[in-house]
This record gives structure tokens, C-alpha cells and sequence, in this order.
């Protein structure tokens, strides 16, 4: 098919993805977490079009141009979107080696990827860059304490989801107390990753930690 050979050609025209970063540990949670963090957490979009449309042009752009961030990150996640995942982490690769480390674009292209990761089954791959992610910047962003939580919990981490997910009671208690109000706040999670969170909401409630 003609867009499977244009994103092959996209991805061999990068070099190969760095070596992963070893497996690092968060940091306590702190009491509040308040920052909208609005840079990070917003989809990576450079063209337009949606489906087979975008990943043409995408493609395009990549093979003629050199220095393309967004183009390869966007291209990565519909890769990815697509069960492509080989390709999409290449492509993701590509575009976080065109960027500086703590730029908003880093920490967009980071999350998503993370998202992507995640998505894809790789947990602890996402739970890496999660953490490099906050390593990177000292903020207390609104999207940590679910995240982290859901992502721990995944891992087997029961007990520190648990704290996390208490953090989030902490700084929005009538947000995150129960599971109602999940599908708005957490309108581009998964019904499963939602329904992950809730198991960890459960275990909160039957034992909510008390801070510090």
C-alpha cells in the first residue's frame, strides 16, 4: 500500500531510537497538585487532515524535511493508533531528538508518547517517560495524581497509585472522591483506563492514606 511505504520510508530516513533511560522512581507526592500545565497536556498536531489523509501528508513532509518535531510526533501517534508500534517509537524518537529537553514542545511530544506507550501495553516503558517528564520541571500539574495512579496501579505499584490517588482527593476533593464525575474529567481516557482508576479509588476509599 502506498502509505505503508511512505511511513517505512519516513521511519528509515531517522536514525534508530535511543536506548531507553533506566527505570527511575517518583518522588513522594506532594500535598496539592493544582497546575493546569495546559502546554503539556495537549495532542500534538501539525497537519489537520484526520486518518489515512494525515499520515500521507505527514509522510510527505517527513521525507523532505529535516527538522520536523511535531510532523513526526503526530505521524507516531496515529502510527501507534494504528498498531504500528515499532514505527511509531521510531517516529517518536525522531521528534524528541529535534527538540530541547524541558521545551514545551518536549514536554507535549513527552506525554504523548507516554500516552501512546501506555496505550500500547508498554506500561513501564510509559511510566519512564512519565517520570523523566516530572523530573524535568518543578510542577505540581493537575494531570499527575490520576495519571501516576492508574499507571502504578497497572504496574502492580498498588500502594503508591493508592497515595497518589489520595493527592488528587486532596487537591479537588469533590472531583475525584467518587467515580462519577470520571468520564468528564478524563474525557480522552480509555472506558478501561477509567475503569483501571476506579479500582485504585476503590482502594483509596477502603483506606484512604493519611498525609504526610
Amino acid at each position: 500500500m502506498p502509505i505503508r511505504n511512505l511511513l517505512l520510508a519516513a521511519a528509515l530516513a531517522t536514525a534508530l531510537a535511543s536506548g531507553a533511560a533506566g527505570a527511575q522512581n517518583l518522588p513522594k507526592p506532594n500535598e496539592f497538585y493544582f497546575d493546569a500545565d495546559a502546554q503539556t497536556v495537549k495532542p500534538v498536531i501539525a497537519v489537520r487532515e484526520t486518518g489515512e489523509a494525515a499520515m500521507e501528508r505527514l509522510a510527505k513532509i517527513l521525507e523532505r524535511k529535516a527538522h520536523a518535531p511535531n510532523e513526526a510526533a503526530q505521524l507516531g501517534h496515529l502510527a501507534m493508533e494504528a498498531g504500528r508500534n515499532e514505527l511509531g517509537r521510531q517516529l517518536y524518537a525522531r521528534a524528541l531528538r529535534e527538540v530541547d529537553s524541558g521545551s514545551t514542545y518536549w514536554r507535549s511530544i513527552t506525554w504523548n508518547y507516554a500516552w501512546d506507550l501506555y496505550r500500547s501495553g508498554a506500561g513501564e516503558e510509559a511510566f519512564r517517560q512519565w517520570t523523566t517528564l516530572h523530573n524535568a520541571r518543578t510542577v505540581n500539574a493537575s494531570w499527575m495524581p490520576p495519571t501516576y495512579a492508574v499507571a502504578l496501579w497497572t504496574l502492580g505499584r498498588k500502594d503508591e497509585a493508592v497515595q497518589w490517588y489520595a493527592a488528587a482527593v486532596r487537591s479537588e476533593p469533590d472531583q475525584w472522591r467518587d467515580t462519577s464525575a470520571y468520564a468528564t474529567l478524563l474525557p480522552h481516557w480509555r472506558a478501561a483506563d477509567r475503569a483501571t482508576l476506579a479500582e485504585v479509588q476503590k482502594a483509596w476509599a477502603a483506606n484512604p492514606p493519611a498525609w504526610p
